[in-house]
C-alpha cells in the first residue's frame, strides 16, 4: 500500500492511497476460498468447487465487497499509522480501478484537535445559595391554598361574578348549524379563568342559576381546529348552578387536602421543594459560568464539519420556531437583523458548543468518567414517563434506535463531567435572597448546552 499526503490545511488532511493489484487479487482469492467452503454448485461436492469456477460465478459481486473492505481497512491503517483521530466519517473517492490493476482512491478527513485537559482544581467558581425567607414561604403557602379553595353553591339568587364557578349545559352552532365538539353537559367553568374562547366567560357574568344565556363569540384566527378558526359562533347556555369560592385557608385542613400530616409538615415540605428548585437554578448559573470560563481560557481550532452539523441543528430549530410563531401571528423579528446576521450568530454558538464538547470530553476521558447502562436506562424511563400509556412503545423505540440512545447519553455524560469539575474546583458560596436568584441567574437556552 502506498500512501501520499497531498494536502494539509488546518484540521483537514487529504491523502492519495494506492493498493497494489496483487493485494486486491489475493483478497479476492481469499474471499472466494471462504465462500467455497459452504457454497453448493451442481457437479461439485461441498467445499470442492475450484476457485476459477467460483470466480467466474461470483467474482464480480465479490469484488465489490472486497473493494469496500479494502478501502475501509487501508484507510483505517493510514490514519492509525499517523496517529490521526477522525472527527467525522472520512470521505472516500475512487480515482481508478479495473480488474488486474491497482486500486487508487482519495481520502479526505477532518481530524480532532489535540486537546489538553486543564487542571480543574485551578477553576474558581461562585455558587449562589438562596435564602428562603418566611415571607416567601408564606406566599408559596398562599398560592397553594388558592388552588385548593373550596366552593359552595350560591343560594341567595345572586348573579355570577368573575371568580365564581358556573355549572352549565351548552350547545354551539355556526350559521345555525351545530358543529362537533361544540356541545357539553354539566360543564364546570371558572369565570375569568380563560379556559374558553376569548369573550365567552365575560358574557356569563351577571347570570343566575336557571338563566338561559346566548353567548356570541368569534373563534380566534389561529384556533387549533382549522375548520373553526376565525368563524363567528353562537352558544346556547343553560346555567344549572353558580358556586362561589370560600376564603382560602392555611391550616391543618389544607395539609390534609394535599396528603400531609399537618401544617408544619406541609411548611417543611414546601421549603424543601423550594430549596431543591432554587438549587437547580443555582446549578444552571454555575454551569454557565464554568462554560464561559472554559470557553475564554481554551481556544483552539475545531473541525468545520462538526461545526456545520451543530449549526444545521440550531438553524433548523430556529426556522421551525420562527414558522410556528409566524403561523400564530406572534413573530416579532428583531429590527434590522437579517438571516445572515442570525446565521453568523448561530455559527459562533456552534463553534463554542463544539469546542466545549471536545474539551469536556477530554476532561472526562482523562478522569475516567463514564456513563453507566443504569444511568442510560433511568434516562429512557424518564422519557417514557412523559407519555402515559405509551411507556412500552417509547422503551421499544430506544431499544431499536441506538442513535436515539446516544442523544440521551451525551447530556448525561456532560453533566457528570460538569459535576466532577464542581467537585474539584474552588467554589465559593454566596448567599442571596431566593427571590433575586432568577434575575441573577439570567440563563439563556443557547448557553445551556455545551455539546
Amino acid at each position: 500500500m502506498q500512501i501520499t499526503e497531498t494536502s494539509t490545511e488546518g484540521l483537514k488532511r487529504e491523502f492519495k492511497i494506492v493498493v497494489a493489484a496483487g493485494d486486491i487479487e489475493q483478497r479476492l482469492q481469499d474471499r472466494l476460498v471462504e465462500i467455497g467452503k459452504t457454497v453448493k454448485l451442481p457437479g461439485f461436492r461441498p467445499g470442492k468447487v475450484p476457485v476459477a469456477v467460483l470466480k467466474q460465478r461470483y467474482g464480480q459481486s465479490v469484488m465489490g465487497e472486497v473493494l469496500e473492505e479494502t478501502v475501509s481497512q487501508t484507510s483505517d491503517k493510514a490514519l492509525k499509522e499517523r496517529n490521526l483521530r477522525p472527527a467525522l466519517q472520512p470521505k472516500i473517492t475512487i480515482d481508478s480501478f479495473e480488474a488486474g490493476q491497482d486500486l487508487a482512491y482519495g481520502l479526505v478527513v477532518e481530524i480532532l484537535p489535540d486537546v489538553v485537559a486543564p487542571d480543574v482544581t485551578l477553576v474558581e467558581l461562585e455558587r449562589l445559595t438562596p435564602e428562603i425567607s418566611d415571607e416567601e414561604l408564606t406566599e408559596a403557602l398562599a398560592r397553594l391554598a388558592e388552588r385548593y379553595r373550596k366552593t359552595e353553591a350560591v343560594t341567595d339568587g345572586s348573579a355570577a361574578e368573575l371568580g365564581d364557578v358556573v355549572i352549565m349545559d351548552f350547545n354551539g352552532s355556526i350559521d345555525g348549524v351545530e358543529f362537533p365538539g361544540g356541545k357539553g353537559e354539566k360543564q364546570e367553568l371558572e369565570l375569568g379563568s380563560g379556559r374558553f374562547i376569548p369573550g365567552f366567560e365575560e358574557q356569563l357574568v351577571g347570570a343566575k342559576a336557571g338563566d338561559h344565556v346566548t353567548v356570541k363569540v368569534d373563534f380566534p384566527a389561529d384556533y387549533s381546529a382549522a375548520h373553526l378558526a376565525g368563524k363567528a359562533a353562537s352558544f346556547e347556555c343553560d346555567l344549572k348552578e353558580v358556586k362561589r369560592k370560600l376564603p382560602a385557608v392555611i391550616d391543618d385542613s389544607l395539609a390534609d387536602e394535599v396528603g400531609m400530616e399537618n401544617l408544619e409538615a406541609l411548611r417543611t415540605a414546601i421549603r424543601e421543594q423550594m430549596v431543591a428548585d432554587y438549587a437547580r437554578v443555582a446549578r444552571q448559573k454555575m454551569k454557565r459560568d464554568l462554560l464561559d470560563k472554559l470557553s475564554l481560557d481554551h481556544v483552539f481550532d475545531v473541525p468545520p464539519g462538526m461545526v456545520d452539523i451543530e449549526f444545521e441543528s440550531i438553524w433548523s430549530q430556529f426556522e421551525a420556531e420562527r414558522k410556528r410563531a409566524q403561523d400564530a401571528g406572534t413573530y416579532e423579528p428583531e429590527e434590522g437583523k437579517t438571516d445572515d446576521d442570525y446565521k453568523a450568530e448561530y455559527r459562533d454558538i456552534s463553534v463554542r458548543r463544539v469546542r466545549l464538547g471536545l474539551l469536556l470530553a477530554e476532561i472526562g476521558k482523562s478522569n475516567n468518567i463514564q456513563v453507566t447502562q443504569d444511568e442510560v436506562n433511568r434516562a429512557i424511563m424518564a422519557q417514557a414517563r412523559q407519555y402515559p400509556g405509551q411507556e412500552k412503545a417509547v422503551i421499544d423505540y430506544y431499544k431499536a434506535n441506538p442513535q436515539a440512545v446516544s442523544t440521551l447519553h451525551a447530556p448525561i455524560y456532560e453533566d457528570k463531567v460538569v459535576d466532577f469539575i464542581f467537585g474539584m474546583a474552588k467554589v465559593t458560596d454566596k448567599p442571596v435572597p431566593a427571590k433575586d436568584l432568577p434575575a441573577l441567574a439570567g440563563l439563556d437556552d443557547e448557553d445551556e448546552a455545551a455539546a
